[in-house]
């Protein structure tokens, strides 16, 4: 077990005040058997009236909301936290569900949902293609399948980072050979999809203390991964950037359908259409293990 702090600041700045609408914020760790929230707090500025709900994926949302014109805005969440996710996990899938192709249980199939069903258009059968390309046979090891598919989501993609905002279609992921974490991770949830299993992204942060981590530019950064739900396991991580499988260095805040669903910050403005001046996002991912805690405010 390891306790980390986690800083997130998200700046934006305008060229003239604007009238500031609504914030949905998602910067609140998502407690877990694995993951326990000790302490965590929340900045805002200009000042903001800031109200908390759950949304349909249990993922804790907030709201801020704004009363004055301002030329900034500013964003600053500290959480501490303690992971205990081991680093090469074991999988007790169900007897049903070792080989595949296999069926889940009713109740399962409707609780997945939307979860189980492609999300985009593949118009020629190109994303189908590739995903039924690591079927080995008439009957394949599950596991083996899954893992193989996170690996070959690197083994085609080349890891790009992408400030804009957005993510792109698998299919064009796939004919570009480049992507964004974001990118990489919706490649392998609607590649699962198409399999039959039910799937969902998860927007977090990445612990990379060894600088080893692709897709951090220090020990730790914003990152998003998938999950695929097996029975047994339950919902089994993978990060297609890394080629890893388990969270031991993943700190997730939101899961969701799609990327869009689980952004850290969307919000907008009233303005000139040239107001907008620039956005900035710092993450600093800090062990706390042997350190010092900073002090937290209230959960």
């Amino acid at each position: 077990m390891i306790t980390l702090s986690i800083h997130h600041r998200t700046i934006y700045h305008y060229h003239r005040p604007v009238l500031l609408g609504a914030h949905r914020l998602m910067v609140r760790p998502r407690e877990s058997r694995e993951l326990r929230l000790n302490a965590m707090t929340v900045s805002i500025e200009p000042r903001a009236a800031l109200t908390w709900a759950h949304d349909v994926s249990g993922n804790a949302v907030a709201t801020a909301t704004f009363q004055n014109f301002t030329d900034h805005l500013s964003i600053d969440s500290l959480a501490e936290i303690e992971l205990d996710a081991v680093e090469w996990p074991v999988f007790d899938v169900a007897a049903s569900a070792i080989t595949y192709p296999f069926v889940y249980s009713a109740d399962e199939w409707a609780d997945l949902g939307a979860l189980a069903s492609p999300q985009y258009n593949d118009p020629v059968g190109r994303l189908r293609a590739w995903s039924q390309a690591f079927v080995r046979g008439a009957s394949t090891d599950t596991l083996a399948l899954l893992k193989d598919l996170n690996s070959g989501v690197t083994a085609w993609i080349s890891y790009q980072e992408r400030d804009d905002e957005g993510t792109q279609t698998p299919v064009q992921t796939l004919d570009r050979g480049w992507g964004s974490c974001r990118d990489m991770a919706l490649l392998l949830v609607e590649a699962v999809r198409i399999l039959g299993f039910g799937a969902r992204v998860v927007s977090g942060y990445m612990h990379n203390p060894t600088l080893e981590g692709t897709g951090s530019g220090g020990a730790g950064s914003t990152h998003a991964w998938a999950e695929v739900y097996v029975p047994g396991a339950g919902w089994i991580t993978f990060d297609p950037t890394n080629r890893s499988v388990g969270g031991a260095n993943l700190i997730p805040v939101a899961v969701g359908r799609t990327m869009r669903q689980v952004m850290p910050v969307t919000g907008s403005f009233a303005g000139t259409s040239d107001a907008f001046d620039f956005m900035s996002v710092e993450v600093e991912v800090r062990d706390q293990s042997s350190a010092l805690a900073a002090p937290f405010g209230a959960l």
